[in-house]
């Protein structure tokens, strides 16, 4: 019988028949699927015929197929919904992988035949997009150490396969620590909890088992804790739980996976020729260097800062009215800017809540991409991976354009946090295939379910994210959708965040989960201008944790990261009563894999552009004008990586943007 990923998936639009897959079937598949593209790897290596782009590069772009299916399968599932069976299997199968992908990299007959096609590049006749994918295919070998050879390409693999076991232990170690930990709540703990913060801790409860409320580790759950309770202990008590993460001591402790992590990363990049993994990763991306990036970090750091000492300084004002001295700490200051917010700004987030159902953001964000590049949405009934899973068919003037699966509920067996990827990626080489594209959120449950702004801009951020993969149009899935540079990834999902805060879109969508009626008029202009509240807060502990991630990268490993974590902290001035976004040992941006490691700072540089490329919109014929909606899915959303990204977005725009729009729209502009 045949194992069922890897069948022909006779399935609507070519979905993976979740209902028909096993546990059992995944490491079967990945050894069948691992042999057959080792396979068709040493066939295009040992091709007796004279490297060409077609029999070399497009043979690789064409190459393993059987592979993509099993780990876009396997990925999906270990990431949002893991049991013991798929952690052990993630646990077998990363040093495989990496193992063989290094292989691959390693294979000197097929670097040959690359390097024999980048040296002939100028005789080849190639399109646009051709010549991209090459150089990304030479350039993508040479950093990986094909170039290496003897002892130094035998160390580049053993570097390479710790690396991915130091992955995974570091994402399910932080995994263990959010799913076992939680904290009951009798009925006096309850005070100045409002409602649907009360829904939230019963579900979590009811999930965990327990007998009645509790707060866990998610964060759709810990925020509006700390945001309204009224017990000061508790609020201290769930906060520590959050900062330990991955810091508790133990099997689960990410401490030192991060400093052999970080050591290993610059032995990497000293083996290729660089002085250190910030220059070998920073090389690729727009920024470039690493003091391009610690500019753009202290030219918004300077006003974020000097907003949040002085915010600091009213919040403590309001604590010295409850009668509690000493210092403010980082569990007051969610609740005290939250009393300030309702004074200031006569919002109340309690009151606010019931406006922003899950469906209707949902929709909402479905008729901004309806009106901006006429794609329709119409649900799905087929198997997913977990029923809290929803999928609808993407339509274009009647055609088929993409499937998009939503995965919105926090569980237990999903890792934190919010994502986008695509089980399948557009192309049309070696044959036309339409995106399967998933976002995965971790909001509260609740009936209805009922989200913050902060959750709605989360759902508009990574549905962003998926419209770059849903419009791509390009040949090669190499250079498909989000395949871009780091710092050029986060432009479409950060820009799309700015329809939310469009008036019309509100009034339409923003409607009240029990009367069914519209935002009031004047609520929603409150909403709009509390838009940059707190934002001193929200910038300072983003920019610390990308200045830590950086320092990280840019010099000598550090033999205690904790200690190197603080001293540059320090070095800033990092406020008292906040913390990093992301502290070292739960940072699965950076130690998950090396994804966002030396580049946490592409969300801000992004956030330049977003800020510039809105502009754009607003000086043209408003939020939803059809020329810079065509232009801007011209120009970035279907071009994928098929061209520079600076020069895409200087298609755009017609020139490249500068800090101006950011510190306006956060409202730290002097």
């Amino acid at each position: 019988m045949t194992n069922p990923l890897l069948a022909d998936w006779n399935t609507p639009f070519g979905i993976a028949p979740f209902d028909r897959i096993s546990d059992d079937d995944f490491a079967p598949a990945l050894e069948e699927a691992l042999t057959a593209h080792r396979a068709e790897i040493d066939a295009i290596a040992e091709n007796p015929a004279a490297p060409s782009f077609a029999n070399t590069i497009e043979a690789l772009e064409a190459s393993g197929d059987a592979l993509d299916k099993v780990l876009s399968v396997f990925f999906t599932v270990a990431g949002a919904d893991s049991n013991g069976a798929r952690e052990a299997l993630q646990r077998d199968f990363s040093p495989k992988l990496a193992a063989h992908q290094s292989a691959i990299s390693g294979n000197a007959k097929l670097f040959a035949r690359i390097a024999a096609v980048w040296e002939a590049r100028d005789t080849l006749e190639l399109t646009e997009e051709q010549a991209r994918v090459l150089m990304l295919t030479h350039r993508g070998f040479v950093r990986s150490g094909a170039a290496l050879t003897g002892a130094a390409a035998e160390r580049m693999k053993e570097i390479k396969a710790r690396l991915a076991v130091l992955g995974t232990q570091f994402t399910q170690n932080l995994l263990a620590d959010e799913r076992d930990w939680f904290m009951p709540l009798s009925e006096g703990d309850l005070t100045g909890l409002p409602d649907f913060a009360l829904d939230a801790a019963r579900a979590a409860g009811k999930e965990k088992g327990a007998d009645g409320p509790v707060v866990t580790l998610s964060r759709s759950l810990i925020t509006p804790f700390l945001q309204f309770s009224d017990r000061r202990d508790l609020r201290e008590k769930a906060f520590r739980a959050w900062e330990a993460r991955g810091a508790n001591g133990g099997e689960t402790d990410n401490r030192d996976i991060a400093a052999e992590t970080l050591a290993l990363r610059k032995e990497r990049a000293e083996l290729l020729g660089y002085e250190n993994f910030a220059a070998y990763k920073l090389e690729t991306e727009m920024a470039k260097t690493p003091d391009a990036v610690r500019d753009l970090l202290m030219s918004v750091w300077k006003p974020a800062k000097a907003q949040a000492d002085a915010d600091a300084e009213v919040l403590t004002a309001l604590m010295r009215e409850d009668g509690v001295d000493g210092a403010l700490e980082p569990w007051d200051w969610r609740y005290y800017a939250e009393k300030r917010r309702a004074a200031e700004h006569d919002l109340d987030e309690a009151a606010l809540k019931p406006y922003f159902q899950l469906d209707r953001m949902i929709d909402a964000a479905f008729d901004c991409a309806n009106r901006l590049f006429g794609l329709a949405f119409a649900p799905l009934d087929v198997p997913l991976y977990h029923p809290d899973c929803r999928a609808w068919e993407v339509t274009r003037n009647g055609k088929h354009v993409a499937v998009f699966i939503g995965d919105y509920f926090a569980r237990g067996s999903k890792r934190s946090g919010a994502w986008c990827s695509a089980m399948r990626a557009q192309a049309k080489f070696p044959r036309a295939q339409a995106p399967v594209v998933i976002n995965v959120c971790n909001f509260a449950k609740g009936d209805p379910a009922l989200l913050s702004y902060d959750d709605a801009r989360t759902l508009f951020h990574e549905f962003g994210h998926a419209l770059h993969q849903m419009l791509s149009d390009v040949i090669y899935e190499s250079v498909s959708g989000t395949s871009v540079a780091r710092d050029f990834v986060e432009l479409p999902s950060q820009l799309y965040e700015h329809w939310l805060d469009q008036p019309e879109v509100l009034q339409k969508f923003a409607t009240h989960a029990r009367t069914g009626e519209a935002m009031p008029g004047e609520m929603l202009e409150k909403v709009l201008k509390a838009a940059t509240f707190d934002v001193g807060f929200q910038t300072v502990e983003y920019i610390a944790s990308a200045l830590v991630d950086l320092e990280f990268h840019d010099g000598a490993p550090p033999a205690d990261p904790m200690a190197k974590q603080a001293e540059v902290l320090s070095s800033i001035g990092m406020p008292q009563a906040i913390r990093m976004r992301h502290a070292t040992p739960q940072f699965a941006h950076v130690f998950s894999g090396d994804g966002y490691s030396s580049a946490y700072y592409s969300y801000m540089w992004s956030e330049v552009m977003d800020a510039d490329a809105f502009a754009a919109f607003e000086e043209a014929g408003g939020a939803f004008d059809a020329e810079r909606a065509e232009a801007l899915e011209t120009h970035i959303l279907s071009t994928g990586g098929s061209r520079d990204p600076a020069e895409l977005y200087t298609a755009f725009r017609g020139r490249l943007p500068g800090v101006e729009a950011l510190l306006k729209g956060r409202g730290l502009a002097a």
